[in-house]
């Protein structure tokens, strides 16, 4: 579980909190460039609500939103599919404990 030990916080050992894409999506993208959660739906397309609940993280980014947000932002295809990916899996890392499952080789 080396990747666990990555998340925890060096100094009192607990998780560090697990970050949603749509967090980097205002604090690393949105804020600042100086734009709004409306003039980026707008820009790519799409309802004002999809943005604003990805940004509250109450939704997931699909390969439809990662697409356009890659072409207005100049990030690679599937950078924010990634981002999704990762929060997800660690997401239900931290909800079941899968330690008890046997290994099969194929």
């Amino acid at each position: 579980m080396a990747f666990r030990e990555d998340l925890m916080a060096e100094a009192t050992g607990e998780l560090l909190p697990n970050i949603h894409p749509g967090e980097i999506l205002m604090e690393d993208f949105i804020e600042p460039l100086g734009l709004t959660k409306n003039a980026v739906a707008t820009a790519i397309g799409v309802p004002a609500n999809r943005i604003g609940e990805i940004v509250r993280g109450s939704r997931s980014i699909t390969a439809d939103t990662d697409l356009r947000l890659s072409r207005f932002f100049g990030t690679s295809e599937g950078y924010w599919l990634a981002l999704q990916n990762a929060y997800d899996l660690e997401e239900a890392r931290r909800a079941v404990d899968y330690d008890g499952i046997p290994r099969h080789a194929a």
